[in-house]
């Protein structure tokens, strides 16, 4: 199918992209376009114009920040999964960003793009969540942070507003600690029924720490607090961590589908919490 017909604009700077965007009351904003062109193809959206920021050098990148690193909201995905500050201090974002689709997907897509669409199913919200990020978002009347916790709002929706722009990540540094991203999928490349993030800092043979969220266990990244509660202070055993991970469901909401039912998808987000957490802890 053939997109509506719309107006295209590429600006080169975040202000003059907030300012088109105020112009406009249907515009879209185009990153690396990976969730955007298929939704205008199936004319599922036919925005009056389109704003793509793929000529905003200033939007690109990862740099360190002292006790945080940032990362530029049209940073590609393989950017990102190889980067060495992305590796050193958020080994969990670097491991679930390799999960994303294919290749050419990882280095046509962005970092933020994939934040601000929002897919329940997508891999790099619970990594984000479960690492505290802080989110920082431009608009007409300057910038403003967002929390990981209030940045996913609903299925498909975030804090931007309609004339605002996500232009980089802030991830608290977890530099030492264990991480993995254990996802299910029936295919290759298929979105995930059920993914886990999970990072944990130990001492000596001890869980001092852990962070814990899922993925499309609801409309949102849910945090597995009671999981993450269950853990700390625990040895990490195989026992001791199965244990924990037994009220990984706890709270959820997941959908139903043809991929599976709800029931089957608490299953799953217990046993792979169980996974990710033993992978982490390196047991």
């Amino acid at each position: 199918m053939i997109p509506a017909s719309f107006d295209y604009h590429a600006p080169t700077t975040v202000e003059e992209a907030l300012s088109l965007l105020g112009q406009s009351d249907d515009a879209k904003v185009l990153g690396g376009g990976q969730s955007l062109i298929p939704v205008l193809r199936l004319r599922l959206a036919a925005p009056e114009v389109i704003v793509d920021l793929g000529r905003i050098d200033s939007l690109r990148g990862v740099r360190d920040d002292g006790d945080a690193i940032v990362i530029g909201a049209m940073t590609p995905h393989a950017v990102v999964a190889t980067d060495r500050l992305v590796r050193e201090h958020a080994a969990l974002l670097a491991l679930a960003t390799r999960t994303v689709a294919d290749p050419q997907v990882r280095h046509l897509g962005t970092f933020g793009g994939a934040l601000v669409h929002a897919d329940p199913a997508g891999d790099l919200p619970a990594p984000a969540l479960a690492l505290d990020a802080e989110f920082v978002v431009a608009g007409p009347g300057g910038t403003r942070t967002v929390a990981a916790a209030d940045f996913f709002e609903d299925l498909f929706t975030t804090a931007v507003g309609e004339d605002e722009l996500l232009t980089e990540v802030r991830i608290p540094k977890h530099t030492g600690w264990g991480a993995h991203y254990e996802k299910f999928t029936r295919t290759a490349q298929q979105w995930s029924i059920v993914g886990v993030a999970a990072t944990v800092r130990t001492e000596g043979d001890v869980i001092a720490e852990a962070r814990v969220a899922l993925t499309n266990m609801g409309s949102t990244p849910v945090r597995a607090t009671a999981v993450e509660q269950a853990l700390t202070g625990q040895p990490g055993t195989p026992e001791a961590i199965r244990e924990a991970a037994a009220a990984a469901a706890d709270g959820t909401n997941p959908p139903s589908d043809a991929n599976g039912d709800a029931d089957y998808r608490r299953h799953l987000a217990t046993v792979l919490t169980g996974r990710a957490v033993l992978a982490a802890v390196g047991a």
